[in-house]
Formats: structure tokens, C-alpha cells, sequence
């Protein structure tokens, strides 16, 4: 069975689930369904409890919304596909699922494409006319309405072995998600990039199926990964950056009151989740030292990483010819937008 047929059928299921539960008993006046591709006590578990407070208690209670945590619903590929079909109204979305639907989306698959200094990346997210123009037409012609973009954290290699520039890598098997970028990203580093549903990936690392994984530092301790790795490596090559998408058609059919809620409630997360990601990667990262003093924790020199900026060149060159001819325009307006705003906050200030 086909990736596709798979998901849809999953779609079935889900949707079937839903309908027993409304027969069953009496549904609130309006309920949206909010999917999550993490674990309860994760940041998109965190976004997503704020944002239901806040619609819950701007509706007057009129509007409920339901968190489901992942697993509860399917893989992250499974929800993109259940928002689209409007089995689920609200979703996140990260770009390495959702490139497989919309090559533009994988821009942020590119390593150290995104500032150094998260204020340029905040207002790049939430507000980058590039973004909420291009990349969100695409999105809305495979029926997903994008609401907003955040990123959750640096993401931080766990290995067994000491990585410090790509000859390290070499016959090294890296997780990575299902994403033509992101194998590409790390064939360009010298890795073998080995796709692995998230899941899957500490059953892998702890018997040697794989010899490392990349994620923020809060899923690194929520799923355990440090445990059965034996470094910690920050190369700067990224942040994970998410997307929470709606099906576009109950977007556009939302009566007005509800859809100017709706947009109220996405513009006034951006400061909570920019605040709250470093807050718990921070305080997981104190975790982590905590329960296992003797992880060795590395931060590449400027030098170091540069190695890896200069190999990653040719992942830009691989974004062109797959998206085609946009794809030029969406790097250099990126870039082009990344640089206005770093010389408007300037770019001295660490991510950290």
C-alpha cells in the first residue's frame, strides 16, 4: 500500500473515531481539533494548551479546543493529511514533513540559513511578506491555511562518537526525517542520512541501527536520547522550525468574529513561544547534565563550522533545481530579509 493510501485510510479511521464520539454524547457548541507532532510536555504541547486557554477564554467559552498529543492520531505525515482533509481543523506541520507536499517549505531545511540573533527570527516567522505570501500560496493550493511559524531550538546532534568536521562523518548513519533536504543537508556534511519516523529513533540508537539523531535539546531529554548517546554537539547549523497550519477551506468559511479570534490569538503567541522554547531547552539541558554528568557536550569553534557552511552550498544549489525557478527567488528573499533585519537589530546578540 502506498505511502499516500495509507495515510488516507488512517484519515478513515480518525474520522470515524470522531463520529462515534459526537453520536455518542452531546458536543460542545464548536470544537477545534488541534494535532501536535509531540509528546504531552513538549513546546507544541506547551504553544497548544496556551492557545486553547486563550481561545477558550476570549470566545466566552463558546469555542473548546481539543489538544491531541502525538500517537494519539498517526505519524506527523498522517495529521498534514487529516488537516487537509478537515478531520482535524489545526495542525503543526514542520517543513521536513510538509516539503513532500511543497518543495518550497524545505528552505528551512537548508543549514545556516536563519540568523544567529532569534529576534531577526522572529519577526522573519511571523512576519516575512516572502513567507506569508510565496510559501503560504503554495501551502493554500494543497487546501492548508498557514496561521503562523516558530522555531523550537537549536538543533543539537547527539552521537556516539565526536564529530568536528565532515571527514568525522564519514560511514556515520544520521536519523533524519523523511525529508529530500535534509538527506541532502547531511550527505553534503558527509553523513549517510538514514530516514526514521521519530518513534523509531531510540530503539535505533540503542542498538546501533543508527550513530546519531539532530533534534532540540527538549526532545533530546523528553524521548531519551541522550541516554543512549555519548555527545552532545552544537554546529549552529540550524534551528527546528514548525509551522501550525489550518485546512484552508474551514479557515475561509470561518464567520468573521471567529477567524479575527483566530488570527488575535496566533499573533499574541509569538512572544509566549519564542520566550518559552529557550526556557525549556534551557531547563532540559540542565536535566540532561543532571542525569548523566559524564555526556560530553561540544560547541563547534567558528572555524569548525565554517567546514560544514561551506559544504552545505551545494544544498542551496539542490533547493533551486528541485523547487525550480521560484526556488531562486525564495533563497535570495530570505536571505534579502534575514539581512535588512539583522542590520535593523543587529546581529551581535546570541541566540542563547
Amino acid at each position: 500500500m502506498d505511502k499516500s493510501r495509507t495515510a488516507r485510510t488512517a484519515g478513515t479511521v480518525v474520522a470515524a473515531a470522531f463520529g462515534v464520539a459526537l453520536i455518542a454524547g452531546p458536543a460542545a457548541a464548536e470544537e477545534w481539533r488541534f494535532a501536535l507532532e509531540e509528546i504531552e510536555g513538549s513546546v507544541q504541547d506547551a504553544y497548544a494548551q496556551e492557545f486553547a486557554r486563550l481561545v477558550e477564554e476570549r470566545s466566552g467559552g463558546d469555542v473548546t479546543v481539543t489538544v491531541y498529543p502525538y500517537g494519539s492520531l498517526g505519524t506527523s505525515a498522517e495529521l498534514t493529511e487529516q488537516a487537509m482533509d478537515g478531520i482535524v481543523q489545526l495542525t503543526h506541520a514542520s517543513p521536513g514533513h510538509l516539503g513532500t507536499l511543497v518543495p518550497e517549505v524545505q528552505v528551512f531545511s537548508i543549514p545556516y540559513l536563519l540568523s544567529q540573533n532569534n529576534a531577526v527570527n522572529q519577526e522573519l516567522l511571523t512576519e516575512s511578506p516572502l513567507i506569508y505570501g510565496t510559501i503560504a500560496d503554495a501551502l493554500r493550493e494543497q487546501g492548508l491555511e498557514l496561521l503562523t511559524m516558530y522555531p523550537e531550538g537549536d538543533m543539537v546532534w547527539t552521537t556516539n562518537r565526536e564529530i568536528r568536521s565532515p571527514e568525522d562523518f564519514e560511514n556515520f548513519r544520521m536519523r533524519t526525517m523523511v525529508s529530500p533536504m535534509l538527506v541532502a543537508a547531511y550527505e553534503s556534511f558527509g553523513a549517510n542520512p538514514t530516514p526514521l519516523p521519530y518513534s523509531e529513533v531510540y530503539g535505533a540508537l540503542q542498538l546501533n541501527m543508527i550513530d546519531g539523531q539532530v533534534n532540540p535539546i527538549f526532545a533530546i531529554q523528553e524521548m531519551g536520547f541522550y541516554e543512549v548517546t555519548e555527545y552532545m554537539i552544537w554546529a549552529g547549523q540550524q534551528q527546528f522550525v514548525t509551522t501550525v497550519v489550518a485546512n484552508g477551506d474551514w479557515y475561509a468559511g470561518l464567520e468573521g468574529e471567529r477567524q479575527e479570534l483566530l488570527d488575535g490569538v496566533i499573533a499574541d503567541m509569538a512572544d509566549y513561544i519564542f520566550e518559552t522554547q529557550e526556557e525549556y531547552n534551557q531547563e532540559r539541558l540542565e536535566m540532561i547534565r543532571e542525569a548523566k554528568p559524564e555526556m560530553e557536550m561540544i560547541e563547534l569553534t567558528a572555524e569548525e563550522r565554517a567546514a560544514f557552511e561551506e559544504r552545505a552550498e551545494i544544498v542551496r544549489e539542490q533547493f533551486v533545481d528541485m523547487v525550480g525557478e521560484s526556488g531562486q527567488a525564495i533563497v535570495e528573499g530570505l536571505e534579502a530579509e534575514i539581512q535588512a533585519l539583522e542590520d535593523e537589530h543587529g546581529a551581535e546578540e546570541s541566540m542563547e
